[in-house]
């Protein structure tokens, strides 16, 4: 495919308002950052996170080319205030399964429109997902609080979450979009707490803030694609 054609898919299929949306947010952050001087690394974190977030919501396979970047500017915020497991997540797992996640992607495109082709998880597939998730979060924070995390609760719950959730991205299913909900509103609860301790990133608590509304936003358009689809 050339870049041009590419390009142009890419491009394909966003509503007025998403890109008006998106347009105010990226000033409010922009404006935010220079006012409250916010680190750059958040600064960027919080632009390339919220655009793969839309992207990939859109079913664009140009998200993890945002996502990359976000990540390693994620991975250096969470090591600054002692988030290993978030840290650990981002580079050990997210990394390496955005780049899984843009040849898994390029096998699944609509011809037309170049987004992926979306699906539904089963019901045994759900049950067993949310008994590893269960698990695997009291197994995180247990370890997290051995190692002196400074949010082991939130921060073992949202890394584990977070690698199901990034699982079912890279597997094309709604089902990822309820996880993100969850992960979303409990690491801007942690994010804030620290900004109010004095971290200085103001552009990631928004930029998690922003995550959350747009989990609700993707959640509904996918299940609504879905059910079309169906019928």
């Amino acid at each position: 495919m050339k870049i041009t054609e590419f390009l142009t898919k890419e491009l394909q299929g966003w509503k007025p308002f998403e890109i008006v949306g998106l347009a105010v947010v990226l000033v409010i952050i922009l404006v935010n950052a220079f006012v409250l001087k916010d680190s750059p690394a958040a600064i960027i974190n919080a632009i390339c996170g919220i655009l793969y977030t839309i992207i990939a919501g859109k079913g664009k396979i140009s998200c993890y080319f945002f996502g990359l970047t976000g990540s390693g500017c994620y991975i250096y915020l969470s090591f600054m205030n002692a988030l290993w497991g978030n840290m650990l997540l981002y580079l050990l797992y997210y990394i390496p399964m955005q780049i899984l996640g843009i040849f898994r992607w390029k096998k699944h495109l609509k011809k037309e429109s170049g987004e992926i082709i979306k699906i539904r998880l089963k019901n045994k597939q759900r049950l067993i997902l949310t008994g590893i998730g269960i698990i695997g979060c009291l197994i995180s924070v247990i370890l997290l609080n051995f190692f002196n995390d400074k949010s082991p609760v939130i921060d073992g719950i949202t890394t584990f979450l977070s690698i199901l959730g990034m699982y079912l991205t890279v597997k094309r299913a709604i089902e990822q979009w309820i996880v993100w909900i969850f992960v979303n509103g409990l690491c801007f609860v942690m994010w804030l707490n620290l900004v109010i301790h004095g971290t200085r990133a103001y552009s990631t608590v928004l930029m998690w803030g922003v995550y959350f509304i747009l989990a609700i936003y993707f959640y509904w358009q996918w299940k609504k694609e879905l059910k079309t689809e169906i019928i």
